[in-house]
């Protein structure tokens, strides 16, 4: 599947294992993906993630997905469910961080030490389609690996003949989850992604 993807589109994915290893992650997940959608320039994603007026927030994006990983991976969403089970999250996180240091759930979640690689004999950790872009330099969590599936999805849906950064851009925005949270906090909507990409609305990529 991987022949695919487009030149923008492997780019994120590369993109995103190198995030990964920045921040120390044993895994690529959904939120390296995002943070590698928006290194893009010149591409079907970044126009569209411009249009919407995320340009220039980064850093903002960047606050949002280390909060999250603080509270050891939990969308907001979650988070006020198990508030409505009276459980509060950010109490734990507190106690948590009490007791371990700061960013202790943070590395429960998956930024923890070590650097995750495959040796072969780690039970096919790392294998898969997606292992045609990278290697062993990182596993792909199965968050990961359902945006790469589901942005297949997308360009099929479209009856797009590759897969774009764009088509990885809808599939974030589509799951349920922490990046596509932050991306709509950020005014980065499915249907206004879908607005901008396809028409519909004043502006369309090209």
């Amino acid at each position: 599947m991987f022949e695919r993807f487009t030149k923008d589109a492997r780019a994120v994915v590369l993109g995103a294992v190198g995030h990964a290893e920045r921040l120390d992650a044993e895994t690529v997940e959904e939120q390296h993906l995002l943070l590698a959608l928006l290194d893009r320039e010149a591409s079907r994603a970044s126009f569209a993630l411009t249009s919407l007026g995320l340009g220039g927030r980064r850093e903002s994006v960047q606050r949002a997905l280390a909060e999250a990983r603080r509270r050891g991976g939990l969308s907001r969403a979650d988070t006020d469910a198990l508030s409505g089970l009276g459980i509060d999250v950010s109490a734990i996180v507190s106690r948590v961080e009490e007791a371990h240091g700061e960013g202790a759930l943070e590395a429960a979640h998956g930024n923890g030490k070590g650097d995750g690689r495959g040796d072969g004999n780690d039970s096919g950790r790392g294998k898969g389609w997606w292992a045609g872009f990278v290697g062993q330099r990182r596993p792909f969590a199965r968050g990961a690996k359902d945006v790469l599936t589901e942005s297949l999805r997308m360009a099929l849906a479209q009856q797009d003949r590759h897969i774009g950064d764009e088509h990885l851009l809808l599939a974030l925005a589509a799951r349920p989850g922490v990046p596509s949270e932050v991306l709509a906090d950020h005014g980065v909507t499915y249907v206004a992604l879908r607005r901008v990409l396809y028409g519909g609305g004043e502006a369309k990529a090209g």
